[in-house]
């Protein structure tokens, strides 16, 4: 059984009983919630410390708070939840093989015209000697994220993000460009 969504409206199906797809349906809208949870957090996060601290602050939200929100959505629903990019700030989210893929047929599909809040991408694949669900969601660039992604970074801004991330490849982004993407990893039993 194989499902996947590019663009809304834009669904292939292949070999799934409607079981199968009721199963494929349930988990894509929990893996939804999931999303929205973590970027619900992330964002009510971001913005006090913004409010509270300016950008300095809002990088500690990304870099020590993003990953606790998605340990504790991991932990809680047994899935491998996180964020990934084409283009790294943190080495620790490098996408496998299937994200990358899914990052590129994203970017692919925003050069055409797609809106990339509407861009997700679901699928069962075997792997790591069994089934998994996998699911992303695209992360469009908002004007917030210019702060520390774009190409005009307060130097103050630059320091910070050298000392933190060495190796950061996540700057020069445009408003409304791809991000990144949230990713679940759900096992099927």
């Amino acid at each position: 059984m194989k499902r996947m969504l590019l663009l809304a409206g834009t669904v292939v199906l292949a070999a799934a009983s409607p079981a199968a797809a009721d199963d494929v349906d349930r988990r894509v809208a929990a893996s939804r919630a999931a999303v929205k949870e973590f970027a619900t957090a992330l964002q009510g996060q971001l913005k006090a410390a913004l409010e509270a601290g300016g950008p300095s602050e809002a990088i500690s939200v990304c870099n020590v708070a993003a990953p606790e929100i998605a340990a504790s959505i991991s932990e809680r629903t047994g899935w491998t939840v996180g964020r990934t990019s084409h283009k790294l700030r943190n080495p620790g989210n490098a996408p496998d093989a299937w994200e990358a893929a899914t990052l590129k047929e994203f970017r692919t599909a925003a050069n055409t015209g797609a809106k990339l809040a509407k861009l997700e991408r679901w699928e069962i694949v075997d792997a790591d000697g069994g089934r998994q669900f996998r699911y992303m969601k695209a992360i469009p660039t908002g004007k917030p994220c210019l702060t520390c992604h774009g190409s005009e970074i307060d130097p103050a801004i630059v320091a910070r993000l050298d000392a933190l991330y060495p190796e950061d490849q996540a700057r020069g982004f445009q408003l409304g460009e791809l991000r990144g993407a949230f990713t679940i990893t759900q096992p099927i039993d």
